[in-house]
């Protein structure tokens, strides 16, 4: 038997450089929505549930810069599309916080969870009614979202809504009974 006291476990292992530089490289496709060379790399090795250093994955990246298409083709890849990054946000929170409705669309249709609400239960239909994103309010609320969910402060998203002023969401919740 050999003794491996004087070799650190791979996570305290320094990383190799241009490993680094390559996942960086990766990032950035999703950051760009480059769909085909995400689907090449994927193909070629590369796990589609790859973080970086906040622990937002390939497929928070595409999410968040709105590339549905970069989403969509990871998601059919294996990438979770309820990964949450290491603040607890999700894909779809984001995407929400963003306005790209067609990302939230391909979540939503590869399975990200309508409800997946941060660690503060803030959900993506109380971001949504945050930023007066009332097309993806209305969206959120069609694939099931709950108008009358709240957060760990007890705010509703008309609640979330009423504080940022977002006269235009807090119309349209009135509007479906929430």
């Amino acid at each position: 038997m050999t003794d491996h006291a004087d070799t650190p476990p791979p996570s305290q292992s320094p990383m190799d450089p241009e490993l680094l530089a390559l996942a960086q490289e990766v990032f950035d496709l999703a950051r760009r929505g480059d769909a085909s060379m995400l689907a090449a790399v994927i193909e070629k090795g590369v796990p589609p549930n790859l973080r970086n250093d906040k622990g937002d994955s390939l497929v928070m990246l595409a999410s968040y810069h709105g590339h549905a298409d970069a989403v969509r083709t990871l998601l059919e890849r294996g990438a979770d599309p309820n990964l949450r990054n290491d603040n607890g946000q999700t894909p779809i929170a984001g995407a929400a916080f963003k306005g790209f409705d067609k990302v939230i669309e391909t979540l939503l249709a590869h399975g990200a969870d309508v409800e997946g609400a941060s660690p503060d239960g803030r959900t993506a239909l109380m971001v949504a009614a945050m930023f007066n994103r009332t097309a993806i309010m209305e969206l959120l609320i069609a694939r099931g979202a709950d108008p009358q969910a709240r957060d760990a402060n007890g705010v509703t998203a008309g609640g979330a809504a009423a504080r940022m002023g977002a006269a235009d969401a807090q119309a349209r919740l009135k509007e479906l009974g929430s």
